[in-house]
């Protein structure tokens, strides 16, 4: 896979549209780093989101109890967001493949990009995406990113006007 790599917007749609459960590998409990936020986030929207970081196991993220490795999380995981290095996401991407059954994505962080690993995977019929966040793409292809007027090409101080009750975007469900 070249750099400059793009991901069909129907191809990362049907990754979320099927996918239920994440496992968030190198989450942080502290609330100012992305990955803080990012599982939050996909948790409001409907994602089960199991924290995987050996440094906090045994502690609780978001209503969700930490494990130190992915073979710890009891439930299939659907997809694998790896939010470590470009050479840690090797070894976890490894750890994934051992996985039985297999999760249908490997997905990683914005910045993270192992070819090796994605091949790996990719040989083994997983789905592959990197260098990419959920959250935004999500936001992205729901149209939430637009509604703030982030991606309407409308630029204005003034806030929109709202329906009654909270509101959100969402992607359709498998």
């Amino acid at each position: 896979m070249s750099d400059d790599e793009r991901y069909d917007d129907d191809f990362i749609r049907r990754i979320l549209a099927r996918t239920r459960r994440i496992a968030m590998v190198g989450v942080s409990a502290n609330s100012a780093r992305p990955s803080w936020f990012v599982m939050k986030y996909l948790q409001a929207r409907g994602f089960r989101v199991y924290p995987v970081n050996p440094g906090l196991a045994g502690q609780t993220l978001h209503g969700m109890d930490v494990v130190a490795r992915l073979a710890d999380i009891s439930a299939p995981i659907d997809m694998v967001d790896i939010f470590r290095g470009s050479e840690a996401a090797g070894q976890v991407v490894d750890e994934a493949l051992e996985l039985d059954p297999l999760p249908r994505t490997i997905w990683m962080q914005l910045t993270v990009r192992n070819d090796a690993a994605a091949a790996r995977a990719r040989a083994r019929g997983v789905d592959v995406v990197m260098n990419r966040c959920p959250k935004i793409e999500y936001g992205r292809l729901s149209g939430e990113i637009g509604w703030n007027g982030v991606n309407s090409g409308v630029i204005s101080a003034k806030k929109p006007a709202m329906g009654a009750g909270f509101q959100k975007f969402t992607l359709p469900r498998e």
